[in-house]
């Protein structure tokens, strides 16, 4: 089984080395998931937890509060 993933791992090793254009557009496709991501991060997931609390405890306390607020809710 180890001697499989070795030889699969040198299989695409060796075919990323040969690559010329593929390098190029793989690093775009790179750079591309950076910026998704980071935006992503940037604008859609905003650190609720971290403007309202300051320690951990605080930080578990309002998570505990708002999923049984949550809960009540349905």
């Amino acid at each position: 089984m180890r001697k499989f993933f070795s030889r699969a791992a040198e299989m695409y090793i060796d075919g990323f080395r040969s690559m010329t254009v593929g390098k190029k557009l793989w690093l775009l496709i790179i750079i591309k998931l950076i910026i998704i991501f980071a935006v992503l991060k940037l604008f859609f997931f905003p650190d609720f937890l971290g403007a309202s609390c300051d320690t951990d405890t605080e930080k578990a306390a309002k998570v505990r509060q708002e999923i049984s607020d949550e809960s009540r809710r349905y």
